[in-house]
């Protein structure tokens, strides 16, 4: 008597893209992640063997002094702001993944990497969301043709191989991870199964012949990395490409960086002609720098990961006896926004809820961190009493519920930013005030209903 047909045929699992929990049947929500729509069929796994046979290693092991280094040291890219962001450049074999909203300047990036990089080595560009053409036209806009930069229109990873078996490059770009599929995994392009199997593939073929790669990816609508959670794990480097698409500014932060620190961000400025990395990006977030003071105005410094920013924070305090007003916030944490003026009316006596309060912040900068409170606070007195901080005066420092000002991180590495940029005095947080830059009046504050009583 022979078994059902059933028995003899594995049975199917399904895997959730997001945590890796397995069950056996497929169900809308993950129960150990409760995240909707992550679980994705995939082949039932192997009965375990209680033994592994021994096989012959690929390398002998031997002692870590013994370590060649040269062939895992970073190669610069030509791009200061994106080698700032990977610790030095590139390292032979590693897979950067570089991730962003449609059309914040992604391809136009990595373009111009691949440009700069052809100078002395020859690149290959793997396109699978336009042809060939329209790269062409972007290259020829952005100066970016010369003849150590070979391009390719595939969509295909053995095609891609094959590309890299003919040209033999120093530098691979794919754009993107979700337009390119494998002829070893089903499922269409884009997919859990099919941009897994592909980075696998990509990632392979980098460590095997020393190849750094350079990886488009798409995001959600969330902001976060599209295709299963294993992509970023797999992937050596993880680069955010941020920016607003009303402004110029664009940045890239780094997320995972197995070579560098994960903590730096980049700053660049996108143009008709390209993209350009701006060392100092000072003069984007100070609207005024340099020229007569203005109520309603104050500037910080803030820490974006490893980096020292200047950040000036606006308000506008219009009206009274409203009986609804309106409360406008850009560039700013609302829930924030909305403590501080709580705190000003009920600490400093400033009042505030019968009037109409819009808070920004200049060059399309979000600031999020609690250093900003004592700088806000000041801008929403000044503009209150219209009343003009002083012009070189940097504000830094965390407010508490009851008006206390709070001390923050990296003090020394903000003060010696602002000091570098001109200004003269500075308001931190008590214990703050020690050894502070030559040339710069450091005070500290330690209640916030006394400084802004001196607000007159």
């Amino acid at each position: 008597m022979t078994k059902p047909a059933a028995r003899s045929r594995a049975r199917a699992a399904y895997r959730c893209a997001e945590c890796g929990h397995t069950s056996a049947q497929w169900v809308g929500r993950c129960p150990a992640c409760q995240g909707w729509g992550t679980l994705a069929e995939t082949a039932a796994p192997s009965p375990a063997r209680g033994r592994v046979a021994a096989g012959a290693p690929a390398t002998p092991a031997r002692p870590i002094g013994a370590v060649e280094l040269d062939a895992a040291r970073a190669r610069p890219t030509g791009v200061t702001e994106l080698d700032r962001v990977l610790g030095g450049g590139l390292v032979p074999g590693a897979v950067v993944l570089l991730a962003g909203e449609p059309g914040v300047g992604k391809s136009t990036l990595l373009l111009d990497v691949a440009r700069r990089v052809a100078q002395d080595r020859r690149v290959l560009y793997v396109t699978g969301e336009e042809s060939a053409g329209q790269v062409r036209l972007r290259a020829e806009r952005t100066g970016a043709v010369c003849d150590d930069l070979y391009l390719a229109a595939e969509s295909d990873l053995a095609a891609i191989i094959g590309h890299v078996d003919a040209v033999v490059p120093e530098l691979l770009v794919v754009d993107s991870v979700q337009t390119m599929s494998s002829p070893e995994a089903d499922g269409a392009p884009g997919g859990v199964t099919q941009t897994r199997a592909v980075t696998i593939g990509l990632t392979a073929m980098a460590k095997e012949r020393g190849l750094p790669v350079l990886v488009v990816g798409h995001v959600t609508k969330d902001g976060a990395i599209a295709g299963p959670r294993v992509l970023e794990h797999l992937v050596d480097v993880v680069l955010a490409f941020e920016g607003d698409k009303h402004s110029t500014l664009r940045m890239v932060r780094g997320v995972k960086n197995r070579f560098g620190p994960a903590d730096e961000v980049g700053c660049f400025e996108l143009r008709d002609t390209g993209i350009v990395g701006m060392p100092d990006p000072s003069g984007l977030f100070l609207a005024r720098f340099g020229g007569p003071p203005v109520p309603g105005t104050a500037v910080t410094v803030v820490l974006d990961g490893r980096r020292p920013l200047p950040a000036e924070v606006q308000a506008l305090v219009a009206g009274k006896d409203i009986p609804s007003p309106r409360r406008a916030v850009s560039g700013l944490d609302t829930a924030r926004v909305a403590m501080i003026l709580a705190v000003l009316e009920r600490r400093a006596g400033v009042r505030l809820h019968d009037a109409e309060v819009y808070a920004a912040t200049v060059g399309g900068m979000r600031v999020a961190e609690p250093a900003a409170d004592l700088a806000l606070a000041m801008a929403i007195t000044s503009a209150r009493r219209d009343v003009a901080l002083p012009a070189d005066l940097v504000v830094l420092g965390e407010i508490g519920l009851a008006g206390e000002v709070r001390r923050v991180a990296g003090v020394d590495r903000r003060l010696a930013e602002a000091a570098r940029l001109g200004f003269g005095a500075a308001l931190v947080p008590p214990g703050c005030g020690e050894g502070g830059p030559a040339g710069m009046t450091v005070r500290e504050v330690s209640d916030v209903a006394a400084l802004i009583a001196a607000v007159r």
